[in-house]
């Protein structure tokens, strides 16, 4: 079993920027691929980013490109979400992600994820 929890979240002014963290416990020892999803009022959760065990491979959705920044420290079990530039549009409940197939391949599918945490709300204003 995985526990996954974030931090990190908040109340920020348009053009801020905030770190998001999320510690994993459990499974450590298995190698995952993390991504983190979010989810605003009334829609359908949403694809941010992703990155694999050894931090060579990323993905990022479109509109957050070039603004956010996915990375990993495997000796922390932790991995974060540099968000910088941001958008009342980014306003939504985050949620990390993690991945257990053995292939290491990033994937912005949110059925092929395993382990979910609860979720840190980041809000943005104009």
């Amino acid at each position: 079993q995985v526990q996954l929890v974030e931090s990190g979240g908040g109340l920020v002014q348009a053009g801020g920027s905030l770190r998001l963290s999320c510690a994993a416990s459990g499974r450590t020892y298995s190698t995952n691929v993390m991504g983190w999803f979010r989810q605003a009022p009334g829609k359908e959760h949403e694809f941010v980013a992703a990155i694999n065990w050894s931090g060579g491979n990323t993905a990022y959705a479109d509109s957050v490109k070039g603004r956010f920044t996915i990375s990993r420290d495997n000796a922390k079990n932790t991995v974060y979400l540099q968000m910088n530039s941001l958008k009342p549009d980014d306003t939504a409940v985050y949620h990390c992600a993690a991945d257990y197939s053995p292939w290491d391949t990033v994937t912005t599918t949110m059925t092929m994820y395993d382990y979910w945490g609860q979720g840190t709300q980041v809000t943005v204003s104009s």
